[in-house]
């Protein structure tokens, strides 16, 4: 692999590193930080979510709904997140799919295991991001996190913000 590739792929291994660990720690603003203005958050239902205008999503969020979540949060009465679920991501097989002076896209795998009141779970998915390069680094411009699972009666989410 030519270095500047590599190069690339480190800093974008180390972005998704960084993701996962603010999510884990409930580091909300910080995560927020990571979202372009025009950021889309979409984890689809029934399978991959081709299309989120025409098939049904566990979320669908535009940047002012990933802000909204956020504020909620922090308000403290965002009861299925008191007391707040213990997380744990493993990230994988992170790969540069294209990339474009504007745009990076990339897939990972990860597991997140969550500790909660209603007990342990395990969530699978295959990441899906569209990394821009704005000001200091890296932005998500998207993600579309694909659990393994969707097809199924899932659990409160909460903790996935």
């Amino acid at each position: 692999m030519p270095a500047d590739e590599r190069a690339v792929l480190d800093e974008v291994t180390r972005f998704i590193y960084r993701e996962a660990r603010l999510q884990d720690d409930h580091v909300s603003d910080e995560w927020e930080s990571l979202w372009t203005d025009d950021g889309v958050y979409r984890i689809p239902a029934n399978g991959e979510g081709t299309d989120p205008e025409n098939e049904m999503s566990i979320v669908y969020d535009n940047r002012s709904r990933i802000a909204l979540r956020i504020r909620q949060f922090h308000t403290g009465k965002r009861f299925s997140q008191t007391p707040r679920s213990r997380l744990r991501r493993i990230v994988s097989n992170i790969e540069i799919l294209a990339r474009d002076a504007q745009h990076i896209v990339v897939t990972s795998n990860a597991m997140v295991f969550e500790s909660g009141r209603r007990g342990d779970t395990i969530w699978a998915s295959r990441n899906e991001y569209k990394l821009r390069r704005e000001g200091d680094g890296l932005r998500m411009a998207a993600k579309k996190m694909i659990l393994v699972n969707n097809e199924t009666a899932l659990y409160s989410m909460a903790f996935l913000i």
